[in-house]
């Protein structure tokens, strides 16, 4: 039976997680905060899904900072493969045990090439086989963007905390890894890796919310700036866009306004800085068409 995280241990509550997480700037409220703490106990991968720039990737690396754990990431994208998430046979080192067999006089078989000693460990592997102080946390990215042939691989991984190498065998891991997925829902997942799963949902945060988030990712940032781009900020997530910016542009754009000596958000200042809190072109024409609309108004 594989064993629970032992990091699992240190953590006693979602109360005591959410406070753990505020430390290290993560702001999350009571449900994530229990899928959270849930996923720790039980030792289940965590799905979270939401609108891109919700934080779904901030939470695997704050989870990482007060573990204590090493972070690994697994980017996803289409095409994404076994060789490049779980292992890869080193060929180079295969062929120098070959000759150096040759050079002794001796024969290989292909048993003796074929062993964990020639194996490169790609992200998945190398989590199942750590042993570090503690469990590592693995981020696997934008599921989403991955083929359904990269989910049908991950099924082994998710539902035993283990993978089958055809040349040597089921490899399963001593203590789980902490293993948080990730999906903007740009296609929808398969049933079987959801069942093996830990599910939430991450909302956009309330202004309160952004606010408060606003004034630790930005600490320099005027009380006045905030509190105006938060405002800004809710109201054009209410448009039609293509794109609606999360909090990860809502950050950026107030850095920027920072950078450029920004305490009040006049109109002028709001559409020459668009660039940073929106990403297309029809975007920012919706977003200066409401301006001027409400400034006619």
């Amino acid at each position: 039976m594989v064993e629970t995280s032992p990091a699992a241990h240190s953590v006693e509550s979602p109360d005591d997680l959410q406070r753990r997480l505020d430390e290290v700037d993560y702001l999350v409220d009571d449900g994530l905060a229990t899928a959270m703490f849930l996923s720790l106990k039980l030792g289940m991968p965590l799905l979270l899904e939401g609108e891109p720039g919700v934080g779904k990737t901030a939470a695997a690396k704050s989870l990482a900072a007060i573990l204590g754990s090493r972070l690994v990431r697994l980017q996803c994208y289409e095409g994404l493969t076994a060789q490049e998430s779980l292992y890869e046979w080193n060929y180079q080192r295969q062929l120098l045990a070959i000759r150096l067999a040759e050079s002794r006089h001796e024969s290989l078989t292909e048993t003796d090439l074929f062993t964990s000693e020639f194996i490169d460990e790609r992200p998945l592997l190398a989590c199942l086989r750590d042993e570090g102080p503690t469990p590592p946390v693995l981020l696997i990215d934008e599921i989403d963007r991955a083929d359904d042939e990269f989910e049908a691989l991950l099924l082994e991984f998710l539902g035993e905390a283990s993978v089958t190498i055809p040349e040597i065998g089921t490899i399963t891991a001593k203590r789980r890894p902490i293993v948080v997925l990730t999906s903007n829902r740009s296609r929808e997942l398969h049933d079987a890796l959801r069942r093996r799963c830990l599910y939430h949902w991450i909302e956009f945060p309330d202004a309160s919310r952004v606010a408060q988030i606003l004034r630790r990712t930005v600490p320099e940032a005027s009380e006045s700036l905030i509190e105006g781009a938060t405002a800004i900020a809710h109201d054009v997530r209410g448009l039609d866009l293509d794109k609606a910016p999360g909090m990860a542009e809502a950050i950026d754009w107030v850095r920027a306004l920072t950078v450029l000596g920004v305490s009040d958000l006049a109109p002028d200042v709001v559409a020459s800085s668009l660039g940073t809190l929106l990403k297309t072109p029809d975007d920012r024409h919706v977003v200066l068409n409401a301006m001027r609309a409400g400034e006619a108004s």
